[in-house]
């Protein structure tokens, strides 16, 4: 299985205070990978690297190729993030939040159509301003968003934060609908329930490293949940 995504010995900062050490680990094509640990272990910021938000050192590498740092390569070259707190637009409509999706150009499947068959609440209301959907809906329109950019791999840091168990089990069934269609998914999730739904392998961090790296079924343990303060 070759990588989409690796870090290799990457330590990662904000004005000095380091978050990450010598993190290193690969998530493969088409693969689901749960990224767990307590907050403050590091999660989002491991996300956030592959951004270059953080001052990192180390080397991040997408498809075998290191990335330069700049903010917008990762999306051009496959790698799409669902941020915590959803971020869309709240001036703009469902369908323009939507459509920003394609800026990195990427060509594909995820249509308008097949985001809203995903996601059919969104297609009932396309034309509704931001400001005007719930909590869940904003999370939706944050993943359909990130679709179209049409990821290799999509990153989802905590999607479910904050919501109804309803609507945690309609996202769920999309994101298996997603990584059926072939996309890996690297997902940060304090719900182990979810990651066990979910995932194939999980990764652990503690106080900024990586301590866990195994098969999901794994998170079972005793031994692992101590590990990692579950």
């Amino acid at each position: 299985m070759s990588a989409i995504l690796e870090f290799r010995h990457v330590d990662a900062s904000y004005g000095g205070a380091t978050i990450l050490r010598d993190v290193s680990f690969a998530v493969g094509s088409g693969e689901t990978v749960g990224l767990v640990g307590r907050n403050g272990a590091g999660k989002s910021t491991t996300l956030l690297a592959v951004y270059g938000v953080p001052t990192t050192q180390g080397d991040i590498l997408v498809d075998g190729v290191p990335l330069a740092g700049r903010a917008h390569v990762p999306t051009s070259r496959g790698v799409s993030l669902v941020p915590q707190g959803k971020r869309i637009f709240p001036n703009l409509t469902v369908e323009e939040n939507i459509t920003l999706g394609r800026a990195s150009r990427r060509t594909g499947t995820w249509t308008l159509d097949a985001v809203f068959e995903l996601f059919p609440n969104l297609a009932r209301g396309r034309r509704r301003h931001g400001t005007a959907l719930s909590g869940g809906e904003q999370q939706m329109l944050a993943i359909a968003r990130a679709l179209m950019a049409e990821p290799a791999l999509l990153m989802l840091d905590e999607p479910t934060e904050g919501l109804a168990p309803v609507v945690i089990d309609a996202i769920v069934e999309a994101l298996k609908e997603i990584r059926a269609r072939g996309t890996a998914l690297l997902l940060v999730e304090q719900h182990i329930g979810m990651i066990q739904k979910l995932a194939d392998r999980y990764l652990a961090l503690r106080g900024g490293k990586l301590v866990g790296d195994g098969p999901v079924a794994r998170l079972q343990d005793r031994a692992v949940q101590e590990l990692i303060a579950l």
